[in-house]
């Protein structure tokens, strides 16, 4: 009697729950267009459509995907599996607030834009699998606030911070490049002191430093300096943690940074200013010389005079004056012309001290020679 009674009661109630997932199964509009070759999402698709497969396409999700795709309001799962993908622009799901499975594995994405999942209050599963992701911004998990399922394998990411995604259950991240050294520790604790699973645990594995990878990311031993509350790095090249520096690590790193410096070869620029001093050099000496080359010919120009030695000077007189009939052999010459040519020649003979004047002969030589 007691379970007649009972099963009266909650009949009503079991009737309202079988409606509602009949009517949910007869709502269920399924569109599969894969393998069409399509480079944009088909604008004449139902309106009424729940799930919507365009995987093995040539889609991009430019800003005419993204208009197209709002108007598929109804969207409960979509799948975007190895498309043409590279970029996740902000508001690209703004308009899917039923959409509760996001799949866009296998394709070329390496940019997430800050706001790319705005909009997607509702959803459960996100698969970025098998992309070139890099890095991530936890803030874009933020609008998620149902998300359970996290799929980010295959990637090409090193380091993750804690994504605020207070409902996640299940979080696959192997076939990455973790770096397990300081920047990992915050995700190390995230995944050993919350509820979530990693999937494939035991194969998502350190890349980098080598000590380590032989270890998981979640069982990885963390160094001691590594506990300290620090800022999360984004990558240990490019922060590491505040150490105090004793005076030998100074001295060794001063001499390190002298051995590098002494085997860092000159840069191009000394080359390039060599070169122009050279060059500026070169051209004022030619300029100079240019110049001054005029000058020093006239110099040695006017000092082309020497001395007559003695026999020279008796050999030039008895050359005019020693047959002085010579001059009587001219035919047909005037008296004149020959008073002329007679004052021509003895303006050649030497004075009696044997030297020919010449303003150039410096008095004071001459004196000390005599």
């Amino acid at each position: 009697m007691k379970v007649t009674g009972i099963t009266i009661l909650f009949w009503p109630l079991s009737m309202v729950l079988l409606s509602d997932k009949i009517q949910s199964s007869k709502r269920e509009v399924q569109c599969n267009f894969t393998e069409k070759n399509y480079s944009l999402i088909p604008a004449d698709i139902k309106k009424d459509v729940t799930i919507l497969d365009l995987s093995y396409n040539q889609i991009t999700l430019n800003s005419t995907d993204t208009r197209v795709l709002q108007t598929y309001f109804l969207l409960t799962e979509l799948y975007l599996i190895e498309n043409n993908v590279t970029v996740l622009h902000n508001n690209s799901f703004d308009n899917l607030s039923s959409l509760k499975i996001l799949n866009i594995c296998r394709n070329s994405i390496y940019i997430i834009q800050q706001g790319a999942f705005l909009g997607l209050n509702k959803l459960k599963q996100l698969h970025l699998c098998q992309n070139k992701i890099e890095q991530l911004n936890a803030d874009i998990f933020v609008p998620l606030r149902d998300l359970k399922l996290l799929n980010l394998q295959g990637n090409l990411i090193s380091y993750l911070d804690v994504p605020p995604l207070f409902h996640l259950e299940l979080i696959t991240l192997y076939g990455n490049l973790w770096n397990c050294s300081c920047s990992l520790f915050n995700l190390q604790n995230w995944l050993n002191t919350s509820n979530v699973t990693l999937e494939n645990e035991n194969i998502t594995m350190c890349s980098y430093p080598n000590s380590l990878k032989s270890y998981n990311i979640k069982t990885v031993p963390p160094k001691a300096e590594c506990h300290s509350k620090l800022p999360s790095p984004v990558s240990e090249d490019l922060y590491s943690p505040f150490q105090p520096i004793s005076n030998s690590t100074f001295n060794s790193s001063l001499n390190n940074l002298t051995r590098n410096s002494e085997r860092v070869p000159l840069g191009k620029s000394w080359a390039f200013l060599i070169g122009v001093v050279v060059t500026v050099l070169t051209t004022s000496l030619l300029i100079f010389i240019a110049i001054k080359c005029p000058i020093w010919y006239n110099i040695l120009l006017s000092y082309n005079h020497h001395r007559l030695e003695e026999h020279e000077a008796e050999t030039y007189e008895d050359g005019f004056t020693g047959n002085p009939s010579s001059l009587s052999q001219i035919p047909e010459t005037n008296s004149e012309e020959t008073t002329v040519i007679f004052e021509q020649l003895h303006s050649f003979v030497v004075d009696d001290d044997g030297f020919i004047e010449d303003k150039y002969i410096d008095i004071h030589e001459l004196r000390e020679e005599n």
